[in-house]
């Protein structure tokens, strides 16, 4: 198989994580891209025609794309109980927060990067922000118990989510106020899969 991938993306690294997880890493050949969301990389766009990283290349000639269906299919191949039928919707809400947060998190990116300085939209970044902060104050408040429970895609998806935010907006200090959540973090981030995943431009 082959992993089409930028060592910058977090979800790349969420399907990276799940692969040393389910020690699945060497049957996946990790192809890079030098992509952008302005210029996407023309393989990019051959595995996935929205030119989105990351995308699976199958043995049989089909290719999957979307960070959750690839590790859904990851952890199925591997026969991994990382979606655990007894807390299942739990795990996969975990994950869509987790995304939420990227999200918000990449069009901050974006906005930075890709628009001219003076054309900025500050209110929008604060917009972005404020919905990344209500997550982690969820996160904090509510699913702490979950979070300390068996390692399983919520998790694997919150700690890379907690990740890229300390890689591109660590300024923002999101651990302030949430001693819980930053705890956990500093717990889940030592594990092999984190330590060899971390983001690099």
């Amino acid at each position: 198989m082959q992993l089409i991938y930028s060592p910058a993306s977090p979800f790349v690294r969420k399907v990276r994580v799940l692969l040393i997880e389910t020690d699945q890493q060497n049957d996946v050949e990790l192809v890079p891209v030098a992509t952008s969301a302005l210029k996407p990389a023309p393989e990019a766009i051959a595995a996935n025609p929205l030119g989105k990283i990351p995308s699976l290349l199958c043995p049989d000639g089909t290719t999957l794309y979307d960070s959750r269906v690839i590790c859904r299919y990851l952890a199925v191949r591997a026969e991994a109980d990382l979606y655990p039928q007894n807390t299942l919707w739990e795990s996969l809400t975990l994950e869509a927060t987790a995304d939420g947060i990227l999200e918000a998190a990449l069009l901050i990116v974006y906005e930075k990067r890709l628009r001219p300085t003076k054309l900025v939209f500050e209110d929008w970044l604060e917009a972005q922000w404020s919905k990344i902060s209500c997550a982690l104050n969820v996160l904090e408040d509510r699913w702490l118990t979950c979070l300390s429970g068996p390692n399983d895609i919520g998790q694997i998806a919150i700690a890379c989510a907690l990740g890229y935010l300390d890689f591109r907006h660590n300024e923002r200090n999101w651990r302030e106020e949430r001693d819980g959540l930053a705890c956990w973090y500093a717990a889940y981030s030592k594990r092999e899969s984190m330590v060899l995943t971390t983001p690099s431009d």
